[in-house]
């Protein structure tokens, strides 16, 4: 089917069922001319004569009333179809795709789904965990999730989660073994489990800031005996005795209130912006977009009143 026909088979219907080129294009807001015209295009390229037309009235050939019948059903399943996305914008309701980062999605979101289903009941979240950085937009997001400092200037960003720094941690056993490290410096005497990134391979290297220099930026290459891709595996490691471990402090808080895991050199890491939610643009943002930002939003101050 030639889709470039559409609007002049809608035409038609609107003439159909007026009775009236007059009546059609006021209520299409064109000229009765314009539409005139419209319609005798519509039938040379259909080779057929749709109207019968005279100065005073319009009636349908058997042509003409065979396609009508045929096209109405049609055209009113675009009109509900239109009606329906005018309702859902009034409504949050449907799909959300979410590129996230595992990390992320543990710490900051997968906490508050339950109360989040039962306030949007009608919306569902489909999250994509991915520790690179997908093309959201060409692998069909909504939008994705990663640290601010990631997110290209091009996109809209919006934070859903307080600052927070780096920390290095271990476990009491380890340091029963070694000696609590100072500075980075130190480190060099450490068994430090080290993280290889997804995207580009390379292993992540430690990053300071000196204290007593805050322009001062420092960036260790950790040694140790262990590497993985895993952020879960390294913090199981850490747990173990293994190593030193560089994580996001909220991924570490709970081992560190519990005193299974250690924190040390918090002086080098001060707080750095956090998690952003980032998309190509805020325009005709759809009402479960909107509930989902504000969600987070809310959420994000929660935690910051709790710091």
């Amino acid at each position: 089917m030639d889709r470039t026909l559409l609007p002049a088979i809608a035409a038609f219907s609107q003439v159909a069922r007026e009775g009236s080129f007059t009546r059609a294009a006021t209520v299409m807001g064109i000229s009765p001319s314009a539409l005139s015209q419209t319609i005798r295009v519509l039938e040379e390229r259909l080779n057929v004569r749709l109207l019968n037309r005279s100065t005073r009235s319009i009636s349908l050939t058997e042509e003409g009333r065979h396609l009508l019948d045929q096209i109405d059903p049609g055209l009113s399943l675009i009109e509900q179809a239109i009606q329906a996305i005018g309702t859902d914008r009034d409504r949050p309701t449907g799909e959300i795709r979410i590129n996230t980062s595992r990390v992320a999605a543990r710490c900051f979101i997968e906490p508050h789904l339950e109360e989040f289903s039962r306030r949007y009941p009608a919306v569902r979240l489909d999250l994509i965990l991915d520790d690179g950085l997908g093309d959201i937009i060409h692998d069909g997001c909504d939008a994705g999730i990663r640290l601010r400092e990631r997110v290209s200037d091009s996109m809209i960003a919006i934070p859903i989660c307080p600052d927070f720094g780096m920390a290095v941690v271990g476990s009491p056993a380890y340091f029963a073994r070694y000696p609590v490290p100072e500075t980075p410096a130190d480190l060099e005497k450490q068994n430090c489990v080290r993280f290889r990134q997804t995207t580009r391979g390379a292993v992540y290297r430690w990053e300071f800031t000196d204290p007593d220099a805050p322009q001062t930026d420092i960036e260790i290459e950790p040694r140790g005996a262990f590497t993985t891709n895993d952020d879960e595996t390294m913090l199981r490691m850490a747990l173990q005795g293994v190593g030193l471990v560089m994580h996001i402090e909220p991924a570490v808080r709970a081992h560190l209130a519990d005193g299974s895991l250690i924190r040390v050199l918090e002086r080098w890491c001060p707080p750095m912006p956090g998690f952003n939610l980032y998309m190509p643009s805020r325009a005709h943002m759809p009402m479960k977009m909107r509930a989902f930002i504000d969600f987070f939003s809310e959420k994000r101050h929660l935690a910051g009143s709790k710091k």
